[in-house]
């Protein structure tokens, strides 16, 4: 059965080659080896099958074969083997290019033909065309080595064992404009490919790669591969329909031949919303001339265009090698495209007869870098392939099979421009590619070979010229191709049902922030030092803030306590210089000095709650305050105390308070307790500097955290338990005589202290910041100018300014009228007490004898012992002497 389907394909293959004879264009030259060569010289097929579209740079390409060829021969590198080569034309069709490689076959199929049969293929540009031909090529086991076709699908080398490349495969293209959409910034992109073997492949690979960096594609259209289908004309207004209507798609992916992009570029440029696009051009057409009609369109009306081109190569040479050309010279005689052109039977430009020199520079300017590097390194790996074979080793050249060749070309070394290259398992050269950029190089004519950066497919890595970054970045910095975007201080929340490049975008939370483009999270801030508000795309450092020097709130409490500090001083010089006076005396002298001496020290601690906190400031500040004011109110105590037992007429309870009224005992032992606690607070838990970030947002809040609550409560209410019992005390003798009533200012004293620090409690747990030790301030100040006014202003005053008062015989009138009031209150059997003693006779020196006291103390039945020791004594003497005796 085998051997009957050889016999059928051999046999058509010989009807084919008989019928197609004589039609057949070629370029042929003798050699001991031939290599065919397959280009698109044509660029497509009419209806009737006939090759049209003439294209000088693939008539460029096969002259660049044939130069390579020379240059080998010439070299010498083969000793006496020369190369010769039979080169047809595929005109881009998959049957054309079938049947005019038939040639080779057939030649290999005769082995009585004297002419050498073609051991290797080098071509097609096209890879669907060299997917058949390789097959064809096949049965006889020919090598093809394409310098263009880049489909993934020929790497399988189970399916395809006959075919090599001198350019990487597709995969490694679409990887690379993966890198060129994540280095913009690009994910929402279109897509324009051929409907065949490179375009189906190019597309999937590039789909392969987007998913894994969330690129998405608004649109992918497929044109048909061939010019003659009928649905060519449709499949291009669908797209440049896709191409206008997709507004936010700025950036275009294009895998469609040269001939496609012309009718694109005609149809969408007519359209304001289908100019100023970036395309992204694979290998097929990034440096095809002929793509934009530049004489009705211009590069700015496109936008921009950089793509992808196969490795570049030296073109001085071959260009040399043209312009070596005359009309006598033999080569184009041998070569009926070439001798076509130069003739003017083909001319791609306007159908007109031109110069031979302008035919050669017409040549010249098609000249693709990347077509002369791969090209030549075909040429150099089959001749490298003959050397090993024939060269180092003994061979037969007329008995050289395609396959044992083949299976030397797999392994073979060969070297271009002093780099060694190799085929590896996958039967591709692994050259990388070269990034260009189109521009203007005259006013009329577009450059398509600048280069602005290089694909390194070894180190999978995209590194652009330096000098031309600024070149590339100035024409795509601006273009933003995104279905959407989330600008800094948003996230993104994926849609349900859209592409993962289509999503909404939400402001970050508060202390949270995103700092790029499309964050997937918001980053929270370190909410100890930083802070955001909703919607930032950074921290801010949180200002740290206490109760400062200059602060205008606490240079006014400052103010308040160095007065109250000035005042006491003052009272207390007063004090000391009217000592003897009545005034002084009646204040019992020493326990006042001592009462001012801890004002001072009261006012002094309001210094210690501001500034930074320190922790040392924070353990002393209350306890100085819970000290100082502690003694302040046991010297009140004491007076208090004092008052109450010059009220008490019972003269056992007042044997008893006689008794326990010790001022100098009385004083340590309240001061006692509060030192306990004190002791207890700074031992267990002392109050120390905290750093407060949870209170306020863009605050560090620095303060003294009181550590011991309970403590801190127990100090206060033990002040404020003894500013009661003064109150309660002196709350008792408020109807002694008006003139300097201390009860009186000492009740007043003791309400404003109680009101202010009831009142202080709530204020002080409810409010936070900085202000908080300002409010204590506040009331420490309260209560110790209130204690200052009450207690002894009233009697500076006197002193100063009432002088005529602070005299003993006013003091003895006071006391005998006060005595005199009493007596009646007696007399009606009101309850009533006895003289003031901060009244009392102690401020007296020499009083007269006081009959009626006397007389009301006798007729009590002795409940008061008597006033005096003699009605005659020089001294009265006080109540508590009395109690004494």
């Amino acid at each position: 059965m085998k051997q009957f389907f050889s016999f059928c394909f051999f046999f058509v293959v010989f009807l084919l080659q008989v019928f197609w004879s004589e039609s057949l264009q070629e370029a042929k030259s003798p050699g001991d080896i031939i290599i065919g060569g397959l280009f698109p010289i044509h660029e497509s097929v009419d209806d009737k099958g006939n090759c049209d579209r003439f294209s000088v740079a693939r008539l460029a390409q096969s002259l660049m074969m044939v130069h390579a060829i020379e240059e080998i021969n010439k070299s010498g590198a083969l000793g006496n083997i020369t190369l010769g080569y039979h080169i047809v034309d595929s005109c881009a069709d998959v049957t054309t290019a079938l049947r005019n490689t038939l040639p080779f076959m057939k030649m290999n199929g005769h082995k009585q033909q004297l002419t050498p049969p073609v051991m290797v293929v080098i071509g097609d540009y096209y890879s669907e065309i060299s997917v058949a031909v390789t097959r064809q090529l096949n049965l006889e086991k020919i090598p093809e080595i394409s310098y263009g076709s880049t489909s993934g699908l020929l790497s399988d080398k189970t399916r395809f064992p006959s075919f090599l490349r001198t350019v990487p495969e597709d995969d490694h293209q679409a990887h690379a404009i993966i890198d060129i959409l994540k280095d913009h910034n690009w994910n929402w992109v279109g897509i324009v490919a051929t409907d065949g073997e490179y375009g189906r492949y190019a597309v999937e690979r590039l789909q392969h790669h987007a998913a894994h960096y969330d690129i998405c594609f608004a649109y992918i259209k497929f044109l048909p591969e061939f010019l003659v289908d009928n649905n060519l004309e449709d499949s291009i207004s669908e797209t440049v329909k896709s191409i206008t209507e997709n507004g936010n798609v700025s950036v275009i992916v294009s895998f469609a031949k040269p001939i496609h992009m012309t009718y694109i570029f005609d149809k969408v440029l007519r359209h304001h919303r289908g100019r100023n696009k970036v395309w992204i051009a694979s290998d097929n057409w990034s440096q095809s001339v002929n793509c934009l009609n530049t004489t009705r369109w211009n590069l700015k009306d496109v936008g921009t265009i950089f793509g992808l081109t196969l490795k570049s190569g030296n073109t001085s040479k071959f260009e040399q090698f043209l312009r070596n050309h005359t009309e006598s010279f033999d080569l184009y005689k041998n070569n009926s495209f070439l001798s076509d052109f130069l003739n003017g039977n083909e001319d791609s430009v306007n159908g007109l007869h031109t110069s031979f020199d302008s035919k050669i520079n017409q040549l010249i300017s098609m000249i693709y870098p990347y077509a002369v590097f791969s090209i030549e390194l075909a040429v150099k790996a089959v001749a490298e392939t003959i050397k090993d074979l024939c060269i180092n080793q003994e061979c037969d050249i007329t008995t050289l099979q395609p396959e044992k060749f083949r299976d030397a070309l797999k392994k073979a070394n060969f070297y271009l421009e002093g780099r060694k290259y190799s085929f590896n398992k996958n039967g591709d050269v692994d050259t990388g590619y070269d990034i260009i950029l189109w521009r203007y190089n005259s006013p009329t004519t577009v450059d398509m070979n600048y280069e602005v950066g290089h694909y390194d497919i070894e180190r999978d890595s995209m590194t652009f010229i330096n000098s031309e970054i600024n070149s590339l970045h100035h024409q795509t910095k601006k273009v933003s191709s995104r279905c959407s975007t989330c600008y800094p201080g948003e996230w993104k929340v994926r849609k349900a049902g859209e592409p993962v490049c289509c999503y909404e975008c939400k402001k970050c939370p508060a202390n949270h922030y995103s700092s790029v483009k499309d964050a997937p999270l918001c980053s929270a801030c370190e909410n100890t030092t930083h802070y955001s508000v909703e919607g930032s795309e950074n921290c801010t450092e949180k200002r740290t803030d206490f109760l400062e020097w200059d602060d205008n709130y606490h240079i006014v409490l400052l103010a308040f306590a160095a007065l109250g500090v000035l005042l006491t001083l003052v009272v207390g010089i007063i004090f000391l210089a009217h000592w003897k006076t009545p005034v002084v005396r009646s204040s019992v002298g020493s326990i006042s000095i001592l009462l001012l001496l801890s004002l001072l020290s009261t006012f002094g601690s309001v210094v210690l709650f501001g500034g930074e906190p320190k922790n040392w400031q924070c353990q002393a500040r209350q306890v100085v305050f819970g000290l100082s004011f502690t003694l302040s109110v046991s010297c009140i105590l004491v007076k208090s105390f004092k008052i109450i037992l010059a009220f008490e007429f019972n003269p056992v309870t007042q044997d008893i308070l006689a008794k326990l009224y010790k001022p100098y005992l009385i004083i340590p032992l309240c001061m006692a307790g509060q030192v306990l606690i004190c002791t207890v607070w700074l031992v267990y838990k002392p109050p120390n500097r905290e750093e407060d970030y949870k209170s306020f947002v863009k605050v560090v809040l620095l303060k003294c955290d009181e550590n011991l609550f309970p403590a801190f409560g127990a100090m206060l209410a033990y002040i404020g338990l003894l500013a009661l019992i003064c109150f309660i005390l002196a709350f008792k003798g408020r109807k002694l005589p008006q003139c300097y009533n201390d009860a009186k200012f000492i009740t007043f004293s003791m309400l404003i202290y109680l009101i202010a620090w009831i009142i202080f409690g709530p204020v002080y747990v409810n409010v936070t910041g900085k202000y908080n030790s300002a409010i204590e301030m506040a009331v420490i100040l309260i209560s110790a100018y209130s204690i200052l006014f009450c207690l002894f202003f009233t009697k500076c005053y006197i002193i100063l300014f009432k002088r005529e008062e602070n005299t003993e015989t006013v003091f003895r009138n006071n006391v005998r009228n006060f005595s005199m009031g009493k007596d009646r209150d007696l007399d009606k059997n009101w309850p009533s007490g006895i003289q003031n003693l901060t009244l009392s006779m102690e401020s007296v020196s020499s009083p007269e004898p006081l009959h009626l006291v006397t007389e009301r103390r006798e007729s009590m039945n002795s409940i008061e012992k008597p006033f005096y020791k003699s009605p005659h004594s020089d001294t009265q003497p006080t109540l508590l002497q009395v109690k004494e005796q």
